[in-house]
């Protein structure tokens, strides 16, 4: 397995991991299998959309917020009971196909980490299924 550092920069956000993760295949030299994405934290979530555009990250953002707004009617102590729903509603893993040393993604997705309480140093888990 590998661990990844991500750097978030605001409470909410959608980061484009795409680059790293690529990198990473790259760097280990896997062929063909899958990669497993796994948030290992409960405030934040692994997500694949379009990354060509990036008013698609900003609209998924400000609407989630308005789905589920910070100061909702939430009894968990810690003040951050919207980020834990909205890690529950993205996910915290995702599987991505490798074929012939590169991610397998659509012509217009990238690979978001999804930050809900930060900024934070968060931690992404990689593990790699050989095919």
């Amino acid at each position: 397995m590998e661990v990844m550092q991500v750097q978030t920069r605001q409470r909410e956000e959608l980061l484009d991991i795409t680059g790293p993760v690529r990198d990473l295949v790259e760097h280990c030299g896997w062929e063909s299998g899958a990669l497993l994405l796994y948030c290992p934290h409960t405030t934040g979530a692994v997500t694949i959309n379009e990354g060509a555009d990036p008013d698609v990250a900003r609209d998924i953002t400000v609407n989630m917020r308005r789905i589920v707004p910070q100061n909702g009617d939430y009894q968990h102590a810690e003040g951050n009971s919207d980020a834990h729903i909205k890690s529950s509603m993205f996910g915290c893993g995702q599987m991505v196909i490798v074929d012939k040393g590169k991610i397998q993604l659509g012509t217009w997705q990238k690979i978001y980490f999804c930050e809900f309480d930060g900024p934070r140093t968060r931690k992404l888990w990689i593990k790699w299924f050989n095919a």
